[in-house]
């Protein structure tokens, strides 16, 4: 059978000290066909190439034992372990990496990171542009609006286990998107238009895992794919999985998630990414458990059980504590699921777990379902982050916060145009005119999806191109 020739367009000498590039081995070179084995010595099949896995288990090791990126956390697997998992081909995971080395810092050298839950790119892109450095995506925001089943849930973890992931890549892929249209603005106006980093890092809702240590696993696997930057995890039973604001909630044993927060880990390693991990307990309220097995939920045990075996167990703050000790060394950030905004539960629950990890950082959700007015007064309010972040609360977030922004806003305008017919929609288009003035783009819509930017496409294939879509537009003609 005649073997094809592959015929190099570049002599030897080009390929400086010897390296050349994936596919290109010698000026000529056999190809073998498939389910052929090399030669010994076959130029075809380089020993070193692009994309290959490099890391030994003992570098990897050494890693762990003097980055102080590791320094105090807990891995129950070894290096071997990672590199045999790993496959021989690296995968660079840019965005996750970007975006877990972005907050790693962001949380260390702020002195706290506020994010707002987003579930549409858009609203992540105005987050982005309007100051905030990181965003947040909710499981419960997903559930309600934005899952691959196209229904409508409530918070039970009853939507496909990669809507998450996906709502990730849509965020993602929006924030690339901005940055491709501001960065070509800037280039056409001499460097005239702003320059901001628009890949804010992620933090996602993995829920409890939807299912074991290897679901768990894969679905940080999906997470890192996407490019989120750190993934938070609860130590509820995934089969009954509530909103932390819900009853019937039902814990797992401390070590079952432990082994949760250690498939997490291992996935990030094996994917060679530093994302973050968040570990969060909802021991507060929770008052049910499906195993007495670990000696650390024993306490705890009432001696009752349920209809459905689960054992009954005694919630509160001795609770939380035990099992926040026990996150700790497995975790970047704790998080306790609380039932109102209470600094006295956040300040003892910091000075626990700081009395045997000192300098662990945590993280509050002051959620949507606290009725704030309740509970605090205005001056108590406008200081309650910063108390926080005093006490070592370096992420802060609102889950439901593009929930909430969406419905109230399109009820106001909708209740508006009912009443009111065009006058309540002129309002919104003059208030959106106001806040140009604080950086708001929104108001030139075409623009903000990107036209002009694949006008910029266009006359890059043709410079002489009448089909332009932003020449001629009433956007152009009208909002500038």
């Amino acid at each position: 059978m005649n073997r094809p020739t592959i015929v190099s367009r570049r002599s030897p000498s080009e390929y400086a000290g010897g390296a050349r590039p994936l596919g290109a081995v010698a000026t000529t070179a056999t190809v073998t066909g498939p389910g052929s084995a090399p030669t010994p010595g076959d130029a075809s099949r380089p020993s070193a190439r692009p994309g290959d896995q490099t890391q030994s288990a003992a570098e990897l090791a050494e890693q762990w034992a003097t980055d102080p990126r590791w320094a105090g956390l807990q891995r129950d697997y070894t290096a071997e372990d990672v590199v045999a998992l790993r496959g021989s081909v690296r995968e660079e995971h840019t965005l996750a990496r970007r975006g877990a080395e972005t907050l790693w810092d962001l949380i260390h050298t702020e002195e706290w990171v506020a994010a707002l839950g987003a579930f549409t790119g858009n609203q992540a892109v105005q987050q982005v542009r309007a100051g905030l450095k990181a965003i947040y995506l909710s499981g419960w925001q997903v559930a309600a609006d934005a899952n691959l089943s196209g229904q409508t849930y409530p918070d039970q973890s009853l939507y496909p286990a990669n809507s998450v992931p996906a709502v990730v890549r849509r965020i993602n892929n929006a924030l690339l998107r901005a940055d491709q249209i501001e960065t070509a603005e800037r280039a056409a106006s001499d460097g005239q238009a702003p320059d901001r980093d628009w890949l804010a890092p992620i933090v996602a809702d993995a829920e409890a895992g939807f299912g074991g240590p290897l679901n768990a696993y894969e679905l940080m696997h999906s997470m890192i794919a996407a490019g989120a930057a750190g993934v938070h995890w609860e130590d509820q039973l995934a089969s009954e999985k509530k909103c932390g604001h819900l009853g019937g909630k039902v814990l797992v044993p401390t070590s079952q998630h432990i082994r949760t927060l250690n498939a997490a880990r291992l996935a990030a390693d094996v994917a060679g990414v530093p994302s973050i991990v968040i570990a969060r307990t909802d021991a507060l309220a929770a008052d049910l458990l499906t195993s007495d097995v670990d000696e650390r939920d024993q306490p705890f045990l009432t001696g009752e059980r349920t209809s459905e075996g689960f054992y009954r167990v005694r919630p509160g703050f001795d609770a939380v504590v035990a099992r926040g000790l026990a996150y700790a060394p497995y975790s970047d950030l704790i998080w306790v699921e609380t039932g109102e905004p209470d600094l006295e539960l956040a300040r003892t629950f910091a000075e626990a777990v700081h009395a045997q990890h000192p300098g662990k950082k945590l993280a509050y959700n002051c959620s949507p379902s606290f009725n704030w007015k309740k509970h605090l007064d205005d001056a108590q309010i406008a200081s309650f982050q910063k108390e926080l972040a005093a006490m070592g609360y370096a992420f802060q977030f609102i889950t439901l916060a593009g929930f909430h922004a969406v419905s109230h806003s399109m009820f106001e305008l909708a209740r508006g145009y009912n009443e009111r017919a065009m006058s309540a929609y002129v309002e919104l288009q003059e208030a959106e005119f106001a806040s140009e003035a604080d950086g708001y783009t929104a108001t030139r819509h075409q623009r903000e999806v990107g036209t002009g930017y694949f006008d910029r496409v266009a006359t890059a294939l043709n410079p002489d191109a009448a089909t332009l879509a932003l020449a001629g537009s009433t956007e152009t003609a009208q909002f500038h």
